[in-house]
């Protein structure tokens, strides 16, 4: 009883710090780093409002994971006058078919006797650069553009940016910025013959018509594999077997928005409202014993640690992060 006491006081100590005065000159600084201008001083005045309050809740959780509370930290960004309602509504677009056509690779298990403790495809340039998706509900593309390019260097040993403007266009069975689902993606490569690299079509983060362009192209697909829903060893037997892996995650907690550092766990992320894609790319384990996913976002370099985040493995799974993976197959 007198630890939470003395937790609670604490975090009302913490709190106490962002003074009013503090907070205006944060805002100012925040503001010019991220080169924001409003219309006007109510518009202003109902965002610096949604910045103040999200600058309490990282200061207050930071108290408490200096306590050990918590296994991860959280630090302002880019995302700061933006509500989570508003991020899952302009930065996700995770659209699941309503009959997937569930297409399972049970086989890879039976090849692996003992997993190593930690893979990292980064290290083995397998993944190209964090890249910013925008306010494009274009999340599945980069996801299904990052499996294409550990592919595409896995087999050809050339790592190349492939074009997520290509299947935001040309996807007909998703709907561009407006979201989409993965295997739909690598369905296109397979059955168009390919996928320009992202120099001969560069991403522009809005609807636009098809410009495919066969002399462009960068990569191609046979096909693609799903892990068994909700198996989060499948998923890390793939990650070691094959390389990095599509997923989809629920995004929708202020903890994600804010994530910076450590090992995340939010018991409130739900499995079962998967709403953004993005990219696993490893796991591992820290000093402390704690297991974890390697996955990479497409919110910039200005999100997460340098656009990557550690996801608790192995934790009933998390944010339903083994739900809806997939693979392409070169």
């Amino acid at each position: 009883m007198l630890s939470c006491v003395c937790v609670l006081l604490l975090a009302a100590t913490a709190l106490g710090h962002l003074d009013e005065a503090a907070l205006d000159t944060q805002w100012e600084v925040w503001k010019m780093t991220h080169r924001r201008e409003y219309n006007g001083l109510d518009e202003e005045g109902i965002r610096k409002a949604i910045w103040e309050k999200n600058m309490r809740m990282i200061e207050a959780h930071n108290q408490e994971a200096a306590l050990g509370i918590h296994s991860y930290e959280l630090g302002m960004n880019h995302l700061g006058d933006m509500t989570s309602e508003e991020v899952v509504e302009k930065m996700t677009g995770l659209q699941t078919p309503l009959n997937p056509d569930r297409n399972f690779n049970m086989a890879l298990d039976d090849k692996v006797s003992k997993l190593p403790k930690s893979v990292d495809y980064r290290k083995k340039g397998m993944v190209t650069p964090v890249k910013d998706q925008g306010s494009c509900g274009s999340c599945w593309a980069f996801s299904s553009v990052g499996a294409l390019e550990g592919q595409l260097a896995k087999t050809t040993g050339q790592l190349m940016n492939l074009s997520p403007q290509n299947l935001v266009d040309c996807v007909k069975e998703n709907d561009g910025c407006g979201g989409g689902y993965m295997t739909n993606a690598f369905r296109y490569v397979q059955e168009n013959g390919g996928i320009d690299s992202e120099e001969s079509y560069p991403y522009v983060g809005e609807d636009q018509p098809c410009r495919y362009n066969s002399t462009g192209m960068a990569a191609q697909c046979k096909g693609y594999q799903e892990i068994p829903q909700g198996d989060e060893h499948a998923l890390a037997v793939a990650l070691f077997k094959v390389g990095p892996v599509s997923v989809g995650i629920d995004a929708t907690q202020s903890t994600f928005q804010f994530y910076q550092r450590g090992v995340y766990y939010d018991a409130n992320c739900n499995k079962d409202d998967i709403n953004h894609a993005v990219l696993a790319v490893g796991y591992g384990v820290n000093t402390k014993g704690k297991k974890y996913w390697i996955v990479k976002n497409s919110w910039s370099e200005r999100w997460g640690n340098k656009g990557y985040i550690l996801m608790a493995r192995n934790r009933g799974n998390l944010c339903g992060i083994a739900n809806l993976a997939s693979y392409p197959i070169m």
